[in-house]
């Protein structure tokens, strides 16, 4: 069997998703291929995808709010469907010649626009593919429902439900959880990790403070207002961040840029200051670590806090004082926190490459 897995990379969540479930099927023996959708459209296209995007949830995030949500409004979908196929079709058409020239046996997709691209050759008979869509958020916009996806997975029952609730016949659609990359869930030796990471007084709560791939948040105030825990802060791919904070750099304060090895980060933390991607959502998840969110993107990340509160799990967004008064609760109270961890285990979907491999 031929598989493609194909992402767009624009935020990092939908990347490591399809990264996951490749590196699942390699481990299965499966003759798998992993592309950037990106790399199959025009120069222009493949520049200005990502940059657009991140300029808007960095400097606009209102602005990307209010497409997200007028792209979501149920009357205008035909107009919206009819726009990003002419769109598509013109920015990708070397990727619609790249799909129809393998024909793949399975193409699974891990971002709406190599999702769409797919449908749209599967219900017009171009390709034979199966079509599968992972979801990598726990809300659902209907820009990832497409008709021409023969499987869609989510990350919970609710998920599904929404799946459903736009349309998707219910026998179709699979809670899976968000693919996560296998070491995730390997077993670590949490005492050699906190020596590798300098991690000095065990007695003090250990923070994860994780900014997303562009490194947002009101990091240095943080540091100010947390200085009697251990603090992990991960900057991404923001350098003049990494270089404002790395002079605050102590033996509580451990400053890194971007990282490979998260599940290392995620292992010895006993709490996540995080921005509310999905993709870093499970991967806290499969590790059972409490998270408290901050600077969600309007639109995706706002609504993965409220699916996430439906299920009592994780900390709505707080100001700075109200998350430093959180942490010193739950670092009074072990107690507490360990039954924070417990309650995780509803939402957490540490076999979620299996399932999907499963259903191909």
């Amino acid at each position: 069997m031929k598989i493609l897995v194909i992402h767009a990379t624009a935020g990092a969540g939908h990347k490591k998703a399809a990264e996951a479930v490749y590196q699942g099927l390699n481990a299965a023996g499966q003759d798998a291929r992993l592309v950037d959708a990106l790399d199959y459209t025009n120069p222009f296209f493949k520049a200005t995808y990502p940059t657009t995007y991140a300029l808007m949830v960095t400097r606009f995030p209102w602005l990307w709010g209010f497409f997200f949500a007028v792209l979501d409004v149920p009357a205008l979908q035909p107009l919206v469907r009819l726009v990003r196929r002419i769109y598509n079709g013109f920015n990708a058409s070397r990727l619609q010649k790249f799909l129809i020239d393998e024909q793949f046996d399975c193409v699974i997709t891990t971002q709406f626009l190599s999702a769409e691209v797919s449908a749209y050759l599967k219900r017009s008979g171009k390709i034979k593919s199966k079509v599968m869509c992972v979801v990598t958020d726990f809300d659902v916009h209907r820009i990832w429902i497409n008709q021409g996806i023969d499987v869609y997975t989510g990350a919970s029952a609710y998920t599904k439900e929404k799946i459903v609730s736009l349309g998707v016949d219910p026998s179709r659609v699979f809670v899976t959880g968000i693919p996560t990359g296998a070491e995730f869930v390997a077993p670590v030796d949490k005492a050699a990790l906190k020596q590798k990471f300098g991690i000095k007084d065990p007695q003090a709560l250990c923070v994860l403070i994780a900014t997303g791939s562009f490194g947002m948040g009101p990091i240095a105030e943080l540091i100010d207002v947390l200085s009697t825990h251990q603090l992990l802060i991960v900057c991404g791919h923001n350098t003049s961040l990494y270089e404002r904070l790395n002079v605050k750099a102590s033996d509580q304060v451990h400053v890194f840029g971007l990282v490979n090895n998260m599940y290392e980060l995620m292992s010895v933390a006993d709490v996540m200051i995080t921005k509310p991607g999905g993709l870093s959502i499970a991967e806290a998840l499969v590790k059972r670590l409490p998270m408290v969110f901050f600077s969600a993107i309007p639109g995706q990340e706002t609504n993965n806090i409220m699916v996430l509160k439906k299920y009592g799990a994780g900390k709505d967004q707080m100001a700075v004082t109200d998350i430093a008064r959180t942490l010193d609760e739950w670092s009074k109270s072990p107690q507490e926190l360990q039954r924070v961890r417990q309650d995780l285990a509803v939402l957490s979907k540490p076999r979620a490459v299996e399932d999907i491999i499963k259903l191909i």
